[in-house]
């Protein structure tokens, strides 16, 4: 039986549309949008696989993995307190403390908290501005959620490359302007990309974010996926995008 006793008075229960799972949020807070749907249906997971998401906030990305694939076990990092707390609500919400485990705790430690070679995947959303993108919100949470204020991204990377064995895969989404820079720190920590795919809001707009494979130890060289188009005309999705909500 469902414990709604997990719920706080500030907070909302919202349908994953994925084998009933349900994901509590902060409405006031930073909650997760389309971005952690698309990256849960661009990674491959071999069954038994174990999984660590960097930056799970909410642990949107854990709960879907754990509805949609194979995986061993998950294992959710997220840095402020309040949102690890929800996260882990949120998994025993759904049942699901044998199969996902949250985690309080600073990617930058992340050597203290993980044995190399612990993880075969591991997955991230994680903050896309720097000091330099874009504006900050007033309220410290989303600041942190969406700005590199807390980490950067080379402590993203270097963390992922030190918890993966030779051949496991680092998969992300990110802003396709920081394509440059994404693909240094990869090579830099020896995460060789293998798999890109570009996601458009219209058919006829430049990409707004990007979904990048890389295999700790790979040989060079990139496939390019088609591009995912999100929308065909206004408050109206493509129908692959209908699909990977499961409608």
């Amino acid at each position: 039986m469902m414990d709604n006793n997990l719920i706080y008075e500030d907070e909302r229960l919202d349908d994953l549309q994925c084998k009933g799972y349900q994901l509590i949020q902060k409405p006031a807070g930073f909650c997760f949008g389309i971005d952690a749907v698309l990256l849960t249906d661009f990674v491959k997971i071999k069954p038994g696989q174990n999984v660590l998401d960097l930056c799970t906030g909410s642990g949107v990305i854990p709960v879907l993995l754990a509805a949609k694939t194979s995986a061993g076990h998950l294992t959710g990092l997220e840095l402020q307190e309040e949102y690890a707390d929800m996260a882990g609500r949120s998994v025993k919400y759904n049942s699901l403390e044998d199969k996902i485990d949250i985690i309080c705790g600073d990617v930058k430690k992340g050597r203290d908290l993980f044995a190399n070679n612990s993880y075969q995947v591991v997955t991230v959303n994680p903050p896309y501005m720097t000091d330099n993108h874009g504006l900050k919100n007033v309220y410290e949470p989303k600041t942190i959620a969406r700005h590199e204020v807390a980490l950067s991204l080379e402590d993203v990377i270097s963390l992922a490359s030190y918890v993966l064995p030779q051949s496991g895969n680092f998969f992300m989404i990110h802003k396709p302007f920081r394509l440059a820079e994404i693909f240094e720190l990869m090579q830099k920590y020896h995460i060789e990309p293998k798999r890109m795919r570009l996601v458009h809001p219209y058919v006829n707009k430049e990409p707004t974010m990007v979904m990048i494979q890389g295999t700790k130890g790979g040989k060079s060289r990139i496939t390019i996926e088609p591009p995912l188009i999100v929308y065909e005309a206004p408050n109206v999705y493509t129908e692959e995008i209908y699909e990977i909500y499961g409608k």
